[in-house]
C-alpha cells in the first residue's frame, strides 16, 4: 500500500527536486573561472622541464648524464666537456618534448637537483619545433621559476 502511494504522489520526483534546490539555493559553488582563476597545484606536479642555477649563477647540471641513461623515452640529449678547473659542464642539453612522457625520472635521478619539472602547464606550441628545449631555454625557464621550484622541493624532501 505504501509504495502504492509513493508512485501515485510521485514522492522520488519531489526527493530529487528538493535536492537540486537545496544544491541551487544553499551549497556554495565549487566552479572556478579558469583562465582568470587558477586551482592549487601540488608540489609533486609535474609540467615543463627547467634547468635549475646555485645561487651565485652557476648552473647545477655536473653532466653526470643520469637523466640522459634513466630517461624511458630517450628524450634528452647531454654533451659535455671538461673546463679548466677539471670539473664536467655541458655544451648541449636538448629535451624533446613530443617525446617527453613527464615520468619524472629524470628530476629523480639528477644528485643536484639540476633538471625539474616545473609547475607550468601552459606551453601549448603551434609548431613541433618549438617543443625541441635547448640548455637556453631551460635555463630561462630555471629562472623564471626559480622561487617556486626551490619551495616545491623543500615541500617534497620528507618524501624522498
Amino acid at each position: 500500500m505504501r509504495r502504492f502511494i509513493n508512485s501515485l504522489l510521485l514522492a522520488e520526483i519531489v526527493k530529487g527536486f528538493l535536492l537540486t534546490l537545496k544544491y541551487m539555493l544553499f551549497v556554495p559553488r565549487v566552479t572556478i573561472n579558469y583562465p582568470h582563476e587558477k586551482g592549487p597545484i601540488s608540489p609533486r606536479f609535474r609540467g615543463e622541464h627547467a634547468l635549475r642555477r646555485y645561487p651565485n649563477g652557476e648552473e647545477r647540471c655536473i653532466a653526470c648524464k643520469l637523466c640522459e641513461a634513466i630517461c624511458p623515452a630517450l628524450a634528452i640529449t647531454i654533451e659535455a666537456e671538461p673546463r679548466e678547473d677539471g670539473s664536467r659542464r655541458t655544451t648541449r642539453y636538448d629535451i624533446d618534448m613530443t617525446k617527453c612522457i613527464y615520468c619524472g625520472l629524470c628530476q629523480e635521478a639528477c644528485p643536484v637537483d639540476a633538471i625539474v619539472e616545473g609547475p607550468n602547464f601552459e606551453f601549448a606550441t603551434e609548431t613541433r619545433e618549438e617543443l625541441y628545449y635547448n640548455k637556453d631555454r631551460l635555463l630561462a625557464n630555471g629562472d623564471r621559476w626559480e622561487a617556486q621550484l626551490a619551495a616545491n622541493l623543500v615541500a617534497d624532501a620528507p618524501y624522498r
